[in-house]
């Protein structure tokens, strides 16, 4: 039997890339704006039209009088302090995990996340456990003249807590992924641990650094569960910005309420808007090699 030249049957060749239907990707992009400007836009709108509702000077008499300068000053002093010592303790986190090997390793990854994973409310119930007058350091604390709860003190303890994870969960992978031999090149070298951290270690994490302090920022100074339940909500002591918003909203002081609250909203735009300079600025280092 003779064989025969016979063609033998091809796959068609793929398309080098597929792509939705128009009417679909319409469908999705209108669906994504729409949400945005549901969730997102409207209320902004919301929030600046009403402050703005009984004209200028009733906003400015808002914003300046004794208690919202107070509420604002707080919010200042607490995110100044917090963040800074999330700062430090993120990166000496983010070094130990990414850089040594030692037991009990995944055990503080877990205690890292732990924020994430309880509600605000009950971190500040913990503290009130501990500090507060018929907490377990309370007495001993009275005794000494120390004040925690319904004082800066707690205030900027749960906030702490609530915040520290960020700066840590946003260096742990750059570091991971960037390995140690660059660290162990210059021990070779005869560089000490400070030199290393410095010339090295920082100039590469620089950017994911001011990513997680920008992050750890805007939940400092927008947080209230935990801080709701360890202030006491005294005016003019006590109240961050956030309480003072809520408690001018349940007196019926509306445009008081949301004039502070457009103050809050301002931040959160800066600290976006640094945000957003801050990637920009890393992309473009990462184009340039730098």
């Amino acid at each position: 039997m003779a064989l025969t030249d016979t063609p033998v049957p091809t796959a068609k060749p793929r398309a080098a890339h597929r792509t939705e239907a128009p009417w679909v990707r319409w469908s999705l992009i209108f669906l994504m704006m729409a949400f945005l400007v549901l969730i997102l836009i409207l209320p902004l709108i919301t929030v600046f039209s009403e402050a703005f509702n009984n004209g200028i000077s009733v906003y400015l008499d808002a914003i300046t009088e004794p208690d919202a300068w107070a509420a604002i000053r707080l919010t200042l002093t607490v995110a100044a302090i917090a963040v800074p010592l999330n700062t430090i303790f993120g990166v000496a986190a983010a070094w130990a995990i990414s850089k040594f090997r030692f037991r009990g390793k995944q055990v503080l990854v877990t205690l890292i996340d732990l924020p994430f994973a309880i509600s605000p409310v009950i971190s500040g119930l913990i503290f009130v456990l501990l500090f507060g007058s018929h907490g377990l350091f309370g007495p001993w604390l009275s005794e000494h003249g120390f004040k925690v709860i319904f004082a800066l003190p707690g205030i900027v303890l749960a906030t702490i807590f609530i915040t520290f994870p960020f700066v840590a969960r946003e260096l742990v992978p750059i570091m991971q992924a960037q390995g140690n031999q660059e660290e162990e090149a210059a021990v070779s070298m005869g560089a000490g641990g400070w030199r290393i951290f410095w010339k090295v270690t920082l100039p590469n994490i620089k950017w994911g650094l001011l990513y997680g302090i920008i992050l750890c920022n805007a939940r400092a100074m927008g947080e209230f569960g935990a801080v709701s339940v360890v202030s006491g909500h005294i005016r003019g002591q006590t109240n961050t910005m956030p309480l003072h918003i809520e408690i001018l909203y349940n007196e019926y002081q509306f445009t008081a309420s949301f004039a502070v609250a457009s103050l809050l909203v301002l931040l959160a735009l800066v600290t976006l808007a640094v945000k957003s300079i801050v990637e920009w600025q890393q992309r473009k280092a990462e184009t340039h090699g730098g």
